[in-house]
């Protein structure tokens, strides 16, 4: 399964989100934190045991949005 993560910079942090999972949103002061906060929220709402086997891959940048593909089995 592949999920795309978009993290935006806002004026007081980061805030990330998947869009193809409903309230799967966070925001940090840092991207690195947004990036790992929202890995953990989407393997809480996909009940995803082992978040070491998520392959986190940065696809491009855009409009000052970094956009990420999240592949994992499921």
């Amino acid at each position: 399964m592949v999920l795309e993560l978009i993290i935006s910079e806002s004026l007081d942090g980061f805030s990330a989100d998947i869009p193809s999972i409903k309230g799967c949103e966070t925001w940090s002061s840092n991207v690195e934190d947004a990036l790992d906060k929202s890995v953990d929220l989407m393997c809480y709402y996909l009940n995803l045991k082992n978040k070491k086997e998520i392959k986190i891959d940065k696809a491009r940048i855009e409009k000052g949005r970094i956009i990420y593909k999240l592949i994992f089995d499921k």
